[in-house]
């Protein structure tokens, strides 16, 4: 009950703050199940959920006891402190109504005050938001009661039901490009794309099934590929490649021009991502200029292909243009990496930080606006065109994205187990037991530096490519600290890990529209979520996850050793 209700405080203070940043007034337009459930009201009392769940939450029991069971407690627990964050923001509501105090907090506005309330006098609303959060925090708590294997169905099903929710774009596109409207019918609704409440029950349905099903098998679809003999597993792996190249080469034409162009933009950000993996997850240099690579790539393929360059008109075609945009990059690498030779950590970071300034500052001065075009940027970039095929719509991009994907994704895993790799490898783990051991550090940073920033200037070059111009203030910091949020996130060292934190830190923004003005503090809690509880990344290499969680197999192997208390109780034989 103590932990409910330090929880409970601090769930409330989370609700409070998600309303008064106006997150609640500003996602309350748009429904997810039509008409009973807008997004608004859904996202403030989930977080009554997340703190029900997190108060009710068995405690961990160590090694050869019992574990906890639970029971009506954990339920209890969880309505507790759903309640207490129900009257935080009934307290809310109580100071709004009396103060007003929108020239402070412009968010806390009469229509707020309506959704919070649910339409009722204040002294009536404060017991039915104490209600309504203290329902939503036990069912948190209840969810402890379900067997793993019932959990896992019900929260994946309810979390597709969200997902066709709030993704209504896709999945209406899919439906109708496949010529199945009658399932766009009978899910949504006309308005706003909501689901029917007949639509949800039968997406929980669907998936709950699927899930209940899966997890009733007792091998895994990896686990039976790793168990076929080589010869059998390499035939069915090529098989499933041959199937995501087919699928993939029909999703720009069932998805249609705005799911592409945000598949296209996802695609130049995991071009430039791989390239900072081998910066940071290989090489262990922290880079936050990466951007000037993105620059140098996009301005060398507009000033050798736009008829418009200031200072240079060759007029080459994007294609003809790769090989010097290659050039300039190894070149930016290297004039980036020397004076770097010797710094490592905080003191890298801040360096190269200072040269992503140097390099926006200098794109958008009047000093060098004869050979960049200063603000005004250069525009008319031609298409790209490979033989008798010009790439010009979203759809058309996103298989030469997809190809220098490819590209990027093989030269990494190349590198991952070759000489250099090895090295760099060596040399993120201690730079200086590195140099001991025959590394040449030197070369090592400046080989980092160079092949990230060619991977870089691809991403650069499309980019200039698809968009038809490029100005100074699209290469801020933003682009960068976005990249290494991608790496962190989706898994430093692992070519999936980053693939997976383009889709949910590119692909997911951009088709929620409605969380685009809170979208860098999204950005931000997922970081604090994932450092405290999955530092690692979603998918992260082998040797990265075992390196983080060192610590915590030493622990392990020190009390199996010798116990609770320190003493040597019983040492297995060879443990020494």
């Amino acid at each position: 009950m103590r932990r409910a209700v330090k929880l409970g405080l601090a769930g409330g203070a989370a609700m409070v703050l998600v309303a008064a940043i106006g997150m609640v007034a500003a996602f309350q337009a748009r429904m997810l199940i039509d008409p009973i459930l807008p997004l608004g009201t859904f996202f403030l009392y989930l977080v009554a959920f997340i703190f029900g769940w997190m108060a009710s939450k068995p405690p961990v029991t160590l090694e050869g006891f019992e574990p906890a069971r639970a029971g009506i407690r954990n339920v209890l627990a969880g309505a507790m402190a759903g309640a207490l964050g129900g009257l935080c923001v009934g307290l809310l509501l109580i100071v709004m109504t009396t103060w007003d105090l929108r020239g402070v907090f412009i968010a806390l506005s009469p229509e707020l005050a309506e959704i919070l309330s649910f339409g009722l006098p204040v002294a009536a609303a404060i017991p039915v938001i104490a209600l309504v959060a203290g329902a939503a925090g036990a069912l948190g708590g209840a969810v402890h009661l379900l067997s793993p294997r019932l959990r896992r169905a019900v929260l994946s099903a309810l979390a597709w039901v969200l997902v066709f929710s709030l993704f209504t774009d896709i999945f209406g596109q899919a439906f109708t490009a496949l010529r199945l409207e009658f399932l766009v019918d009978f899910i949504y609704t006309g308005r706003g794309g909501a689901l029917t409440i007949v639509g949800a029950i039968v997406v929980f349905a669907v998936f709950f099934v699927l899930y209940w099903w899966m997890s009733g098998r007792t091998n895994t679809l990896r686990q039976r590929v790793q168990s076929m003999p080589r010869g059998q597993r390499s035939r069915w792996q090529i098989g499933a490649a041959v199937i995501i190249l087919v699928v993939l080469y029909f999703v720009p034409k069932i998805m249609g021009p705005f799911v592409s162009q945000i598949l296209v933009t996802a695609g130049i950000y995991l071009l430039m991502a791989l390239g900072l993996n081998i910066v940071v997850g290989y090489a262990g240099l922290l880079d936050l200029g990466y951007v000037a690579f993105f620059a140098v790539g996009a301005y060398t393929t507009a000033i050798l292909t736009s008829p418009q360059s200031p200072a240079f008109s060759p007029e080459l075609s994007v294609v003809a243009s790769i090989p010097f945009v290659m050039i300039a990059a190894a070149v930016a690498g290297i004039l980036v990496a020397t004076p770097v030779i010797r710094m490592r950590g905080d003191y890298l970071a801040i360096v190269t930080l200072g040269f992503g300034e140097i390099a926006r500052i200098l794109l958008n001065s009047e000093w060098l606006a004869p050979y960049f075009g200063g603000a005004q940027g250069i525009t008319n970039i031609p298409d790209l065109q490979i033989g008798p095929l010009t790439f010009s719509t979203p759809q058309d991009y996103f298989y030469p994205v997809f190809l220098f994907v490819l590209f990027a994704a093989y030269v990494t895993y190349a590198l991952q187990n070759s000489r250099w790799g090895r090295a760099w490898m060596a040399m993120r783990e201690d730079e200086s037991v590195a140099e001991a051991m025959g590394v040449n550090i030197v070369t090592a940073k400046l080989s980092a530096f160079v092949v990230g920033a060619i991977l870089a200037s691809f991403g650069g070059s499309l980019f200039a490519s698809q968009i038809g111009s490029v100005f100074p203030h699209t290469f801020d910091i933003v682009v960068s600290i976005t990249v290494l949020v991608i790496i962190i996130v989706g898994g430093m060292g692992s070519v999936p890990g980053v693939a997976l934190g383009a889709i949910v830190l590119i692909v997911l923004p951009n088709l929620l529209r409605e969380f685009s003005e809170y979208q860098f503090l999204f950005y931000g809690v997922l970081l604090i979520v994932m450092m405290l509880n999955r530092p690692e990344g979603f998918i992260p290499s082998k040797r990265r996850a075992q390196e983080l969680h060192s610590e915590e197999m030493a622990q392990d192997a020190w009390l199996e050793i010798y116990g609770e208390k320190g003493q040597p109780e019983q040492v297995p034989e060879g443990a020494v």
